[in-house]
């Protein structure tokens, strides 16, 4: 889909709200990540994009900039709680599909809180990702300790926040976009302004008011806030549901997407998106695609010392992490040998991306299991030909191929993956060049670093 069309609604006061709902079925608010929201530059965000598209597939989703920030009026006044309730009510009466589930993203949670139970009628579900009901429980020692260089150098606190509280040092790209929208979307001054108005919200006094369905959810490692404030917010809210995922990112699209995603959508109610078209149905005539194959290094050695029983079990969790990394990074699964999967992009950086994380993921399940883990990687792209949900020719063989060349833990790409791959920031190392069996031509390897990136 394309970028979704920007329409705007003028709410109680005169301020001027921009947002924008794409999709169909239940009506979903996400709210915005209070107060760097610009609903232009999120969009630019590969992974970003991916999340909500993710979601509009399941709902109509609806994404709203809030006052002060990105397109919606930067020069607004009041920046109290009760004026960004009556935004919220404005947009709920605007969107006119009756109760609505709200998304409450960290800072917007005190005013999803207020609003779902003030207006009962009008909230059917309320998610609280990452989400504290007063000023108090929001405090971050390392932010307050970044005062002044917020005064001084405002480029810098805000790579140093996006890097160290929000993204992850983990996640550099994410990271830098980031930063880079909240530069967009508001400046030093409106940043402070709006700090010092949210110092005076506290909404704890509702949360024993409110009716529908709540789901806690948080990330272990997160900065923002102390997991104690999750388990806390949970506590005081009737029937409130807590789920605790591993990371540290505060931003939902990064780290373990898939899961988040569907603990969100299962709680919500969505409907399943829309079957995936396979790998053939993708693969028109003349597309290029860039094909991935992994294998499990010693397969047969691990069934036969852990037995059918234990061996299954560790390769229904390779298979668990390896679909997921495929739906986070777009690509279709074509098929699964047992040891192995073959998979199909349409862009060499998701593709690279994937195997990446297919490495990392797999590395940090090895200490859990019984066998030391580690899968060969092998990546070529071409024009495939599509036949009956499977894809063969010439560069589907030469992945298959290249595979078998990297050893266990080792990422082996084509020179053509590489060029498509330049400028994106991966490091590889020369492998030389090889003749892959069934091939004349020797064909140059490259290594892809990803311990490195």
């Amino acid at each position: 889909m394309g970028e979704p069309r920007i329409r705007y609604l003028t709410s109680g006061d005169g301020v001027n709200i921009a947002y924008w709902a794409e999709g169909e079925g239940r009506t979903v608010i996400h709210m915005p990540p209070m107060p760097w929201s610009h609903l232009q530059v999120e969009w630019e965000g590969e992974r970003q994009r991916a999340w909500y598209q993710a979601l509009i597939a399941r709902c109509r989703l609806v994404r709203y900039d809030n006052r002060g920030s990105g397109l919606s009026d930067r020069g607004a006044e009041n920046l109290g709680l009760q004026a960004h309730i009556g935004d919220l009510t404005a947009l709920v009466e605007r969107l006119g599909t009756g109760p609505v589930a709200l998304i409450g993203v960290s800072f917007a949670s005190p005013v999803a809180i207020a609003f779902a139970a003030s207006h009962p009628e009008l909230v059917s579900h309320l998610v609280l990702w990452c989400g504290f009901a007063n000023a108090i429980d929001s405090h971050i020692p390392q932010l307050a300790a970044m005062g002044p260089m917020f005064e001084t150098d405002w480029p810098l606190a805000t790579e140093t926040v996006a890097h160290a509280l929000v993204a992850g040092w983990d996640a550099p790209d994410e990271a830098r976009h980031f930063a880079a929208m909240m530069r967009e979307a508001s400046d030093r001054e409106g940043t402070s302004k709006f700090f010092s108005a949210f110092d005076t919200f506290d909404v704890t006094a509702d949360l024993g008011r409110i009716t529908c369905p709540v789901l806690v959810l948080q990330r272990r490692g997160a900065r923002v806030p102390d997991p104690a404030v999750s388990r806390k917010l949970a506590a005081m809210i009737p029937g409130a549901q807590l789920t605790a995922l591993e990371g540290e990112s505060v931003l939902p699209w990064v780290g373990n997407t898939a899961q988040l995603l569907e603990t969100t959508a299962d709680f919500l109610g969505l409907r399943p998106a829309e079957t995936a078209p396979s790998a053939a149905a993708v693969a028109t005539a003349g597309a290029l695609r860039t094909i991935l194959f992994t294998d499990i290094e010693g397969h047969t050695a691990m069934m036969q010392r852990l037995g059918d029983a234990e061996g299954r079990s560790i390769l229904r969790q390779h298979e668990r992490i390896t679909r997921e990394a495929l739906r986070e990074f777009a690509g279709s699964e074509v098929k699964t040998m047992g040891d192995g999967f073959m998979a199909s992009f349409g862009s060499a950086q998701r593709a690279l991306e994937c195997a990446i994380a297919l490495q990392r993921r797999l590395t940090e399940a090895a200490s859990r299991l019984p066998f030391v883990l580690r899968i060969r990687v092998g990546l070529n792209a071409g024009e495939p030909i599509a036949e009956e949900d499977d894809l063969f020719g010439a560069s589907v063989i030469a992945a298959a191929r290249i595979a078998a060349h990297a050893d266990g833990g080792e990422i082996l790409v084509s020179n053509v993956v590489r060029e498509l791959a330049a400028g994106k920031g991966f490091v590889f190392s020369e492998r030389g060049e090889t003749v892959l069996r069934g091939f004349d031509d020797p064909v140059r390897l490259f290594e892809l670093r990803w311990q490195e990136g």
